[in-house]
């Protein structure tokens, strides 16, 4: 049986990111991909020029819409703006607290664009990351949530996953692209466990969305059953190979996005 994942994020019209990217890493990684939208934007991969909000009472019927009909195996939570929007997408989900929820907490754009407001942090920390299966931050995001320096080694960044942790989220993957050097290792940790999962890093600027992208095909991998260490490996290798292949597409002055179905498509010479 094919899993059903719902995505609860904003809308990035140049496709590599939000809940376009989610869609297709979704798709991609086997199951059928629904969304509830937080926010429409006016963006490409060169930045964000603008966005719209939508009405929190209006984010939380539409949640409510695809949960009273269709079976909901994961959830993935990407941008939600601010503070009630926020508190309308965990008033939504309070009653469905066996459905995994991945939490990747989306504050700023590839290009340097706020996509959370400052009054949200503290919402997201205090309503939504308990309810997070997995959280899925990057290292500045990490030390933002944590207000601390941002982690700059593997200690480090195994000891803001555990305070995080600490906060309530089930598992924490705390992606390192951010480090220094040539490798890009993820680690995932429990209150119980860190398990690191190695990644060389990948010369390109063809990175828009690579956060959507691996919490979605978190989320789908979690829908179809496998444990959070096998889902945060299948999701991982995935994204590895969207980037590497990435240079396939022609999208874009900027920041361009991953190739979400590089395994659909021959390799170019």
């Amino acid at each position: 049986m094919i899993p059903n994942v719902l995505s609860i994020a904003g809308s990035d019209p140049s496709g590599g990111a939000g809940i376009q990217a989610d869609i297709k890493a979704i798709s991609a990684s086997g199951a059928f991909a629904m969304a509830a939208i937080t926010a429409l934007t006016a963006q490409n991969t060169t930045g964000v020029t603008g966005i719209h909000l939508v009405p929190p009472a209006f984010v939380h019927d539409q949640i409510a819409a695809v949960f009273a009909d269709i079976r909901v195996d994961a959830v993935k939570i990407g941008m939600i703006a601010n503070a009630d929007i926020a508190a309308a997408v965990a008033d939504a989900l309070a009653g469905y607290k066996g459905t995994p929820i991945v939490l990747d907490p989306v504050m700023i754009a590839k290009g340097g664009a706020a996509l959370l407001q400052p009054d949200a942090v503290r919402t997201l920390r205090d309503m939504l990351l308990p309810m997070a299966a997995v959280l899925t931050p990057n290292l500045p995001e990490a030390a933002h949530l944590l207000g601390a320096a941002t982690a700059s080694t593997r200690d480090a960044m195994a000891a803001q996953g555990k305070a995080l942790c600490d906060l309530g989220a089930t598992a924490v993957l705390m992606k390192g692209g951010h480090l220094e050097g040539p490798d890009s290792p993820d680690c995932l940790v429990t209150d119980d466990d860190v398990t690191w999962f190695e990644g060389l890093r990948t010369a390109t600027a063809n990175t828009h969305g690579t956060g959507c992208t691996l919490s979605s095909a978190l989320a789908a991998h979690l829908a179809k059953g496998l444990s959070v260490a096998q889902a945060t490996s299948a999701a991982k290798s995935y994204v590895a190979t969207a980037i590497e292949r990435s240079g396939d597409l022609s999208v874009g002055k900027g920041h361009g996005p991953t190739h979400h179905f590089a395994s659909l498509s021959p390799k170019s010479e």
